[in-house]
């Protein structure tokens, strides 16, 4: 007799089978994709002439555009694979979150397919990129199918098909419109900037909806080994699960009253400028000759005295930790997943507000004050901005300040005080390295110290990110995301998937009237059964 543990595993293990097979299947016999790979590659000269006609039709229409050229350039990297890979990464680790394991694993799965697909075909074919008048745009590797097409294709297909259920009826129109237009753009974006011919994007399209449909239909027979019923796909791949994948309850209000509160964060962004304002043109303009001033100026001058090579890497890492692309990536890896494991909305706007605040914030003060840049050498070169306040400062300390506040009183565990250690010892590495860089002075410091003071404590007052929170202590503030995750449909037990039953609880919750009803009816049926004969 078979185990558990391998009654469990034998779905998984057909699920995987099914899709290398249906892997070959794309790969060798793709009815659409296989006339198009022979077309292209014997040459067939009605497509060889439309595919460089359209390729310097497109490269004259953008090559005298530089506005234009950037726009498609940012279109084009919404199909690119940084992007894809955190989409699905953040998606798997928000299912695994929710206990959603199965959906997990079918992103997992169809998405190295269309890693494995894309250079492997290209390898196959091994068309080079067109040939333009004027390059725009570059690209490495070999042109046929393109790889941009197939993994949006892929990628926003797959993470439509599994949060669908999440949405509202009438929403789900709606989202499917947006993915096609989505991936439409993105496939267009690579052949007006030259580095796809039209056939590697309808390629990759082709590629892209041959692999959807046979990850999606070796899910949809694991769902019926599993007793599930089959439902139209335009439910999604687990209509069940649209309770657990919904970001949070529907009662869950972002905020109790949102044009006061609009109102309330327009006025204090305005009284923080006006402050930071006014500390900035005091330490920059009106404090000769005092403490603050020589502080200013023998603080970069003894950094610039004491530079070493080892030194000056390490400060240009820990000036990194600073910059918008790690804090960006920091913000959006923690947003979503504190989404997933809170179910709340209040703690994603507050750390939302929060950078969005700093940003702007620094951005006019530092072009009203417009302090010059201490007088030494500026190992970063010159930059855009002035130096009144630190923008690297004041984006890492609002960034793990904010992170802490919302971590500590969510949870008894001892890694809460490692948020703590990263609010001080973070901007105390970044603050460091830019003074040591020549970059700013001691009172930029405090001008991000000040931004970050006012900033986060008016959002503290407006926002009230952990309202949701119980009055109880430590030890039940913790437990609060986990009983929400019970009371909406999550199981008790953390050690056990959700669904591994074969969709019995989630059945046996689908028996239970919602409304009154509902209640109605049981009670009618209930007075039938009772009646003699």
């Amino acid at each position: 007799m078979a185990t558990v543990s391998e009654v469990l595993r034998r779905p998984l293990g057909h699920f995987a089978e099914r899709s290398l097979a249906g892997w070959a299947l794309v790969a060798g016999t793709g009815a659409g994709f296989g006339i198009l790979l022979l077309l292209v590659r014997v040459h067939w000269s009605p497509l060889h002439r439309a595919d460089h006609e359209t390729a310097a039709w497109f490269n004259e229409l953008v090559s005298a555009n530089g506005g234009l050229v950037t726009v498609l350039e940012a279109i084009s990297s919404l199909g690119g694979r940084p992007i894809m890979i955190w989409l699905v990464t953040i998606a798997v680790l928000g299912l695994l979150i929710r206990r959603q394991g199965r959906l997990a694993v079918y992103l997992i799965v169809t998405g190295l397919g269309a890693l494995v697909l894309d250079p492997s075909m290209k390898e196959l074919v091994g068309r080079l990129r067109p040939v333009v008048d004027i390059p725009v745009a570059s690209a490495p590797g070999n042109s046929f199918p393109s790889g941009h097409a197939l993994g949006s294709m892929v990628a926003y297909g797959a993470l439509l098909l599994v949060f669908l259920p999440a949405m509202r009826p009438r929403w789900r129109k709606l989202a499917i419109g947006l993915v096609i237009a989505l991936v439409l753009a993105v496939g267009v974006t690579r052949v007006a900037l030259g580095v796809h011919y039209l056939t590697d994007v309808l390629a990759g399209w082709l590629l892209g909806i041959a692999w959807l449909g046979v990850t999606a239909y070796a899910f949809r027979l694991w769902r019926r080994e599993r007793g599930r019923p089959v439902r139209p796909l335009g439910e999604g791949l687990e209509p069940e699960a649209g309770r657990e994948i919904t970001p949070a309850p529907a009662e869950d209000h972002v905020l109790n009253h949102p044009r006061a509160a609009v109102a309330e964060v327009l006025t204090g962004w305005v009284l923080v400028f006006g402050a930071l304002y006014g500390f900035g043109m005091l330490v920059s303009y009106r404090l000769g000759g005092t403490f603050v001033e020589t502080l200013d100026r023998e603080v970069p001058a003894w950094f610039a005295a004491h530079r070493t090579e080892t030194l000056n890497h390490l400060s240009y890492l820990a000036s990194k930790a600073g910059d918008t692309h790690a804090i960006l990536l920091v913000s959006l890896v923690f947003c979503p997943l504190v989404l997933a494991w809170w179910r709340r909305w209040r703690p994603v706007l507050f750390l939302a507000l929060t950078m969005f605040g700093e940003l702007t914030l620094f951005l006019a003060t530092a072009r009203a004050v417009d302090r010059p840049r201490p007088p030494v050498e500026h190992l970063d070169g010159q930059l855009p901005t002035a130096s009144f306040p630190s923008g690297h400062i004041a984006a890492t300390m609002c960034l793990w300040v904010a992170i802490a506040l919302l971590v500590m009183p969510r949870t008894d565990r001892w890694w809460r005080w490692l948020t703590v250690l990263a609010a001080v010892v973070m901007p105390l590495l970044v603050a460091t390295s830019r003074m040591y860089r020549g970059m700013h002075h001691p009172s930029d410091f405090a001008g991000a110290m000040l931004l970050t003071t006012l900033w986060i404590g008016l959002l503290w007052l407006v926002v009230r990110p952990n309202e949701d929170l119980s009055d109880g202590g430590p030890a039940e503030r913790g437990a609060a995301g986990r009983d929400e995750r019970r009371r909406d449909g999550g199981d008790a037990d953390p050690g056990v998937p959700d669904n591994t039953d074969g969709g019995a609880r989630t059945a046996e919750r689908e028996k239970v009237p919602s409304s009154p009803a509902g209640l109605s009816s049981l009670d009618d049926e209930l007075a039938r059964a009772a009646r003699p004969d």
